[in-house]
């Protein structure tokens, strides 16, 4: 980069923070102009809280929508950065410990080329700017890192100039709370590592949905959720008692009582009626709901004399979703309900789900593979490599009426 460039650059950058009054703005407009600079494609400013150790994206430029994301502290090249305060740039960034990919790769952004460098105060690290993608293929060159760590201390002293309140958008009461959850499985004479310190919280009376790629733990940790692994280190509290090592009259009660389970197979009992296979599941059960109202809330009042085999695949899982509901849990686990699907009858499945939450106040955290169904769900959480990468809240979830895929 020639040297008359960067000071013009640096001059901008400067204008951008000192002269613009509203923080945001002037953290908005130096991002942007960091970004045009380079000739990249992506950009975010992450902001410490340093209460939860946690990072949200307080700006992003591109087409990559990071607007209320969160990241845990030292996870991916913006966490690792903030933990650390060393930089990372890539195609290098994989000799770096910790850095794992980034949040763009966890938005479904192929990350090329990539400068993550620490916002500093004059005390201390609070944060972390990162850019990505060259327009022109290249890789950033040692005078481009250099302007954006100038960048960054601007920032830095600006936010510590003007101050900055950040408020996480999390709220609510805790359920089920993880903390350093680990879970390692003997594998000849080594052991596979699935979960490698997963720290997360589930709300009560939300829908959470669980992303990412085969093998990076999504069915682990929810199997630890529903007391059907064990971890191997860390804790998992069940509305602040400690549950992990419960015992088995502890663990009985719990999967009877509190929680309702929705699979991809249906697991109805073939020689049972709809109504009778949700009725089974009400006997057993502490406080069940009346089971015809729970066949009308799943719309299924009409079939409830209807064998498994005389029903189609959306209505078999609309059964499921009864027998689930029908112990009137606190929180339902779902694992691909509308896999095994067409859309008609997966708009359908999710159509209850909704009204699930929105109607009984039931928790549900449900595992899938289909990103559009993350839209309608009130948190976003994304694994990779056995760790939470990030945590993406929607305002405004979409109903299930609008999800196409």
């Amino acid at each position: 980069m020639e040297k008359t460039t960067q000071n013009a650059a640096m001059f901008r950058i400067m204008m951008e923070l000192l002269e613009v009054d509203n923080l945001d703005d002037a953290l908005k407009g130096a991002l942007e102009a960091i970004a045009d600079t380079l000739k990249s494609e992506m950009g975010a400013i992450w902001l410490l809280d340093e209460k939860t150790d946690k990072l949200q994206c307080v700006y992003s430029v591109g087409d990559c929508d990071l607007s209320y994301v969160i990241v845990e502290n030292g996870i991916g090249a913006e966490g690792y950065v903030t933990k650390t305060g060393e930089c990372v740039t890539k195609p290098v960034m994989e000799d770096a410990a910790g850095t794992d990919g980034c949040i763009f790769d966890d938005m479904g952004n192929k990350t090329e080329t990539l400068l993550c460098v620490p916002l500093k105060t004059m005390k201390k690290v609070i944060g972390s700017i990162i850019i990505a993608n060259k327009t022109t293929g290249e890789s950033y060159t040692p005078e481009e890192l250099d302007l954006c760590k100038k960048m960054a201390t601007m920032a830095g002293m600006t936010i510590e100039e003007k101050g900055l309140d950040l408020p996480l958008k999390e709220q609510g009461k805790v359920i089920i709370s993880l903390r350093n959850i680990t879970k390692d499985y003997p594998s000849g004479d080594s052991v596979l590592k699935v979960l490698c310190g997963v720290n997360l919280d589930i709300y009560e009376n939300e829908f959470v949905v669980v992303l990412g790629e085969s093998g990076c733990g999504k069915s682990t940790m929810v199997n630890i959720i529903g007391g059907m692994d064990y971890p191997t280190s860390g804790t998992l509290t069940i509305e602040g008692k400690d549950f992990s090592k419960p015992t088995e009259k502890e663990l009985t009660e719990y999967r009877r009582n509190y929680l309702g389970f929705i699979f991809q197979s249906y697991n109805l009992m073939p020689n049972l009626t709809a109504r009778e296979n949700v009725q089974f599941i009400a006997e057993i059960s502490k406080h069940p709901m009346n089971v015809d109202e729970v066949m009308r809330l799943v719309g299924l009042e009409d079939r409830a004399g209807n064998y498994p085999s005389q029903m189609s695949g959306g209505q078999q899982q609309r059964v499921s979703i009864a027998r689930a509901l029908v112990k009137d849990p606190k929180m339902i686990l779902a694992d691909e309900p509308t896999a095994a699907l067409d859309f008609q009858t997966g708009q359908e499945v999710l159509r209850v789900i909704e009204k699930i939450v929105k109607e009984k106040g039931t928790t549900v955290i449900m595992i899938t593979h289909n990103v559009e169904i993350a839209k309608m769900a009130n948190r976003v959480i994304k694994l990779r490599g056995g760790k939470v990468s990030s945590v993406k809240i929607n305002i405004n979830p979409l109903p299930a009426d609008e999800i196409i895929w």
